[in-house]
Formats: C-alpha cells, structure tokens, sequence
C-alpha cells in the first residue's frame, strides 16, 4: 500500500473541504419562524424588491417583507377571503387567488385597494395562480379531499374559463420563460404535466413532464433559463429540473414542509422558500435569476 506524505495529506484534506463546502446546498433563515401562521403561501417580489407572502401574524392578511426580513401586514383581505397563491404580471399590478372566496384580487400598483378580478363558485378553491405576459392567468383549483383537481384560465378582459377538469390535486403552476409550455403539478399524485398553449390561450398537447414515487409537490418557478424549481412538500428540499427534465439540484432546508417558492434579491439569484411548518421564509442562491425579475429588469 502507498502512503501519503504529510503535504499530500494536506493537500487531500484541503480539496475535500472546499469540495464539501462546494456542495452545501442547505438554506438559512430569512425571516423570524413563526411570523407567519403555518398558512404562509403564495410569495412574490414586486418590481420594486419588496417581497409578499400570505397570512403575516394572521390568516387572511397579506404580510411584505423587506431587505432585512422584517414583516408587516400590507393588506387584509376581506371577512371571508384567505389568500394562497400571489403574482405580479409584468406592469406591477399584484393578483391574488382567494382559496376560500372563490375569487382572484388585483392590487394595482402603486395601490392598497383590493378589487376583484374574478369570481366563480364552481371552483373548488383557487390555490396557485400564474401569469402569461400578455396577461392570461392560469390557476390551480385543487379539491383535496377527494384527490381531484381544475385548471381555470381568466383572459385579459376578465372572462375566467375552465380548461381542463378531474384532474389529480392541481397544485403547483408556473409558464416557461418563453411563454410556450405551462406547468402543471399534482400534489398527491406526484406527477408534473406539460402543456402547450393554443392561439386562444387555452391548452394543448399535454405530455407527462416528470414524477416521483415518493413526497408531495407544491409551488414551482422558473429561472430565466427554463430551471423549474419544485418545492418537494414532506421532504424538505427544493428540486431544480431543467426544461428536458434533468435534475440538476437538490437543496436542503431546515424545514420539512416547503410550499412555494420566489426569486428575488438584487440580481434576482435568490430564492425565498415559504415553510409552513415554520411559519417563516429560508433563502439559498439559485442557478440563475428568476424568470419574472429578468423581465423587468
């Protein structure tokens, strides 16, 4: 057997340190657990860096959080309303998806008024909301106590129609960066679905993206160059696939129950993981910026 000298030893160590901090994938703290209730959903960085989050110290309240990840109540939705999924589409104008009143808010920019947007008592409860950049919006509606779900889309001019019904538990929802596929995920069937959009905005050629044997999905996004990033709900880490659906990284978190996820941050490489058994927000640098900052920016 051939044995190391001391400096190679050294040498040996040295490399398998920097390699292993190479490799530390895990996230840290943004703001205080417990800040927000165990329903904390729906982050989104506006354009001009603040970050929002459902359900600050309270349910139905829409808390924003600045730089240093303090927390305040930015609105309070009306009795009744509870907040999930939030957006901004690309003139600053946030949307809402009210999971309880059926409805989806607009706050337009520069504002604090709530308006509704659209409402319709057939959906189960609007939970993920996406946003196409000529304002198409597509939801999620899951109806988790019987495994099912919708897809919803509201046009620019309000109208809001089913696309596709008896799905598994529609969950997660995001639009690639070229506006030409819409995710789709499954929560409890561990399925993410790919579709194209036809020239009216409704859906077409749907193809089985990537599945899983084990742990739920909730909330994905996009980097600007077509990474999806998976909140992997039960397991505590943030999947990064690419556009052909190759894994590229898992991220490790403190928490276990990861149910959405933003970019944000100066250059828009970092990302804000909502953790609802923490009630808080972890952060870790992505692969590359958000999809939405590389918009506006």
């Amino acid at each position: 057997m051939k044995f190391l000298t001391l400096s190679s030893y050294l040498l040996f160590a040295l490399v398998a340190i920097i390699s292993c901090k190479s490799t530390d994938l895990t996230s840290t703290d943004f703001t205080k657990e417990n800040a927000f209730t165990p329903g904390i959903e729906g982050p989104a960085v506006s354009p001009e860096g603040d970050l929002f989050a459902v359900n600050f110290k309270q349910e139905g309240t829409i808390g924003k959080v600045n730089a240093k990840g303090e927390g305040e109540v930015f609105v309070t939705l009306p009795k009744g309303s509870i907040g999930n999924g939030i957006r901004f589409d690309l003139q600053g104008n946030m949307f809402i998806a009210d999971y309880n009143g059926h409805k989806v808010y607009r706050i337009a920019r520069g504002s604090k008024t709530l308006e509704v947007w659209a409402e319709n008592d057939l959906m189960n409860q609007p939970n993920d909301l996406a946003i196409r950049d000529d304002g198409y919006i597509y939801l999620s509606d899951p109806d988790w106590a019987n495994s099912t779900g919708n897809i919803w889309m509201v046009t620019p001019e309000r109208k809001i129609l089913l696309l596709e019904e008896n799905m598994g538990t529609t969950n997660g929802i995001e639009i690639s960066p070229d506006s030409k596929y819409l995710y789709v995920n499954e929560s409890v069937q561990r399925t993410i679905w790919r579709y194209e959009f036809d020239e009216k905005g409704g859906l077409k050629n749907k193809t089985s993206f990537i599945r899983f044997k084990d742990f739920g999905l909730d909330g994905m996004r996009c980097d600007q160059n077509g990474n999806l990033y998976i909140a992997r709900y039960g397991k505590g880490t943030v999947l990064v696939v690419s556009s052909d659906a190759k894994i590229l990284q898992e991220i490790s978190l403190k928490g276990k129950n990861p149910s959405n996820i933003t970019f944000g941050g100066k250059k828009g490489n970092r990302c804000f993981v909502t953790m609802a058994d923490r009630g808080c927000f972890e952060t870790f640098k992505s692969l590359a910026p958000g999809n939405y900052y590389s918009k506006i920016h």
